[in-house]
């Protein structure tokens, strides 16, 4: 019998996790904290071991610690919640897969990536890696789903009038995040949740992922510069240069070295993201950038940094177009992979071309998306997929404009689709 929990939300990769249990020995999921990995797992689970468990005095973790085998016997498919609290288990498990040909006996769930010289082994072919993320709109029940990202590539949307959410509730989302927790409650107490979690990050989780004693102050003044630069192109030249023009304790400095650390580990606990360059496909000639665009794993981390609220957005449409453009990267993310295909995106350096999103699927088909938060700015997004499409020597399946403030889904005579953020699926 599962182990779902009352109240329980559906999550598109449920589809997916329910498929792996039939092909792998054991899945691993990935995410950061608070993401819901612990609930979808239960979801699938017959039994459970909670490794991170203060309730009980860490005696699940203390008795993995003595023998992993003590934590690895009960009804399969198994929840090892927080292995990465005792990484032997991760051994342990494989070599389990290995004992016979039984699918789907243990589901591991992790909030960050322990330190590998204590793993041995890959888990290729035993182990399926699986990416969890906070709740697209969708998910969240904010996107009514009248167009599947799946129908773009398949040229099969139809014009139809939506629902248009005013410039006020897509402020509110951003702020609020997909957090699960924060879904059904206001969005002060949401903010609160968001603040409460970059809290912990600062005073626990960067010292505790691998017990090096990093400096708070450093590593929050690396936070604000990531925040104030969320959805650009920044190099770590870029974030150590914005660090020092806003740091207001001159003798403090931070060096190269620190910043690479600290974007590891914030890369390690699962709260920022890369989405790296589209090169494919595009003539060989032209001088296409390389570097990520940088993202935290959801827009509402951002906004906690900065101390953002809905009202200052609204007072700063600038900074609130970046962080839309967040909140829709965060959805085609998901989208994307619950279609098995990747999100990138596009700049040439020579003339300044860009897009927004590039989503490709396993054929090496890909859309080209602008993503503007007002509709006014439709005929600007346009004219840069239009230059787009001229680079490209194998042309996209369609492009798309996606803005926060539209009431309809169309399809241009030019063949550009413009849709909301708030219509869209996988």
């Amino acid at each position: 019998m599962k182990l779902t929990k009352s109240g329980y939300m559906s999550r598109l990769i449920d589809k997916e996790i329910e498929e792996n249990l039939k092909i792998f020995g054991a899945i691993s999921i990935e995410g950061p904290k608070w993401c819901g990995k612990t609930w979808t797992a239960l979801n699938h689970a017959n039994s459970v071991a909670y490794l991170n468990n203060t309730a009980d005095s860490f005696r699940e973790k203390h008795l993995a610690e003595m023998d992993v085998n003590l934590v690895l016997d009960r009804d399969m498919p198994e929840l090892i919640d927080e292995w990465q609290e005792v990484p032997e288990i991760w051994d342990a498990v494989r070599f389990k897969c290995d004992q016979d040909k039984k699918k789907g006996k243990y589901i591991l769930t992790g909030s960050s990536v322990p330190i590998s010289d204590k793993i041995h082994h890959s888990g290729a072919g035993r182990i399926c890696k699986m990416k969890m993320y906070t709740m697209s709109l969708f998910e969240s029940g904010d996107s009514s789903g009248d167009v599947s990202l799946k129908d773009l590539f398949e040229n099969k949307v139809k014009n139809k009038i939506v629902k248009k959410v005013e410039l006020t509730k897509l402020a509110e989302l951003i702020v609020r995040g997909g957090w699960p927790e924060s879904i059904n409650i206001g969005v002060n107490g949401a903010m609160k949740i968001t603040r409460s979690y970059i809290d912990a990050v600062l005073d626990k989780d960067i010292i505790e992922i691998d017990g090096v004693n990093r400096d708070r102050q450093k590593m929050e003044m690396l936070l604000r510069s990531l925040a104030r630069n969320e959805s650009t192109i920044s190099t770590n030249n870029v974030l150590i240069k914005d660090i020092d023009e806003n740091v207001t304790e001159k003798d403090v400095t931070i060096s190269r070295n620190t910043v690479t650390d600290y974007l590891n580990v914030l890369n390690r606990l699962h709260l920022i993201e890369n989405q790296n360059s589209f090169m494919y496909k595009i003539r060989s000639r032209l001088n296409v950038g390389k570097n990520p665009k940088r993202h935290f794993t959801d827009p509402s981390l951002g906004c906690a940094v900065l101390n953002l609220n809905p009202e200052k957005l609204l007072n700063d449409l600038e900074t609130m177009g970046l962080y839309f453009e967040a909140l829709c990267e965060r959805d085609l993310k998901i989208y994307a992979e619950t279609i098995g295909a990747k999100l990138y995106h596009y700049r040439e350096n020579d003339t300044g071309v860009e897009v927004d999103s590039i989503i490709e699927i396993a054929d090496g088909e890909y859309g080209a998306i602008e993503i503007k938060l007002g509709a006014n700015r439709e005929e600007e997004a346009v004219a840069s997929l239009k230059r787009f499409y001229e680079l490209a020597e194998v042309k996209p399946k369609f492009m798309c404009v996606i803005c926060g403030l539209y009431d309809a889904v169309i399809k241009r005579p030019d063949g550009i689709y413009v849709l909301p953020i708030t219509s869209l699926k996988p």
